[in-house]
């Protein structure tokens, strides 16, 4: 790199370093229990995701658990909405605007179940 100081020309070396974070989320509860509810009744919480080091705007998506009953029938009791949109926004500050998300559980057989709910942005983290 030349650089030029009253009119006389210089060469400085110049090292640049950096960290390279990479984006992840958050959740507040870390762990969900819905109580427990007679058949056909639905329990919901409500959870907030908090994306961190996202630079630029991605979506969640979420995988549900199918759940195997003792009939051998598979079902998937779960279900997700996020009331403001499921997107990742980077606000005017730099940081990433959390999301309000609803977890409900509806079941029309007994079923008990300890599982995971997989969220991952665009690019699989």
């Amino acid at each position: 790199v030349s650089v030029c100081l009253d009119d006389n020309p210089s060469h400085y070396k110049i090292t640049l370093s950096g960290i390279m974070k990479s984006p992840k989320i958050n959740f507040d509860p870390p762990f969900l229990m819905l109580m427990p509810v007679p058949l056909d009744v639905k329990t919901e919480r409500a959870i907030n995701i908090i994306p961190q080091d996202y630079l630029r705007s991605s979506r969640i998506q979420v995988e549900l658990p199918e759940l195997e009953l003792d009939d051998g029938d598979k079902i998937c009791p779960f279900s997700v909405r996020f009331p403001e949109g499921q997107d990742i926004i980077l606000s005017s500050n730099g940081t990433n605007m959390k999301l309000n998300c609803h977890i409900s559980f509806r079941s029309s057989k007994p079923i008990s179940s300890l599982g995971t709910i997989f969220f991952t942005d665009e690019e699989e983290n």
